[in-house]
């Protein structure tokens, strides 16, 4: 056989070899269309999560200091176990609202996000600082404390959001207050075993996570506007 042939013969194969993937890669287009044509998956618009994050936080920090304004600091004789239950009842309630498709009382899910935001940073302090008898802190002081959570909670996002990606993103704001409902029963346990766990982060740990869940949550339903599937 001759080079000449030789070179034919290979030049034939390697176009075959082109065609074939060539229609491949065409049949993966058209799949691909028709999915997101059937299942209507839109292009993921480019956000910031460092910016919405601080946006919500923000928001939710105005609020913080507008009630300390009315009720100053008389959090601080709630103990631990209670600043639990409290975040129980809103995680129960957004659970409860989503799940029913309606509100009969005229308050949405958002508010509750915003108080779990709030009190699970309460709850951290009152980890840090123990519990009073009666309100010791000031405006200012209180205030600052809020931020050194809030700000401990934003580092700890970073971290978690650099190795996973931005995948919280994909993920429902009903997937949000499922784990955060799943944090509160595990700090339940771990508060009922006086904290002797053998191989659990502590509460602080579920509470920041709790925390960070619901600014998700915030920043899907407030910035983002995905439906929230409650109805007043």
């Amino acid at each position: 056989m001759t080079s000449a042939v030789s070179g034919r013969i290979v030049k034939i194969i390697l176009n075959t070899h082109l065609l074939y993937y060539i229609d491949l890669s065409l049949n993966i287009i058209f799949v691909i269309l028709q999915l997101k044509t059937k299942y209507q998956i839109a292009p993921m618009a480019h956000f910031n999560t460092q910016e919405e994050f601080e946006q919500v936080m923000q928001n939710c920090r105005d609020l913080f200091v507008k009630k300390l304004h009315d009720y100053g600091t008389a959090w601080r004789v709630m103990r631990p176990e209670t600043m639990t239950d409290q975040l129980f009842i809103k995680a129960a309630r957004i659970r409860s609202l989503q799940m029913k498709g309606c509100s009969k009382i005229d308050e949405g899910i958002i508010p509750e996000f915003i108080g779990i935001v709030n009190y699970s940073i309460i709850a951290l302090i009152q980890l840090e600082k123990g519990v009073a008898d009666a309100e010791d802190l000031s405006i200012d002081e209180a205030t600052k404390l809020y931020d050194n959570e809030a700000k401990r909670a934003f580092d700890l996002m970073l971290k978690k959001n650099h190795d996973y990606n931005e995948a919280w993103r994909y993920m429902r704001v009903s997937s949000y207050a499922d784990l955060i409902f799943m944090k509160l029963y595990r700090t339940k346990q771990i508060e009922s075993l006086h904290g002797q766990t053998l191989v659990s982060e502590g509460i602080a740990a579920n509470y920041l996570d709790m925390l960070n869940y619901a600014v998700f949550g915030l920043i899907k339903l407030t910035i983002e506007n995905e439906p929230c599937c409650v109805k007043d």
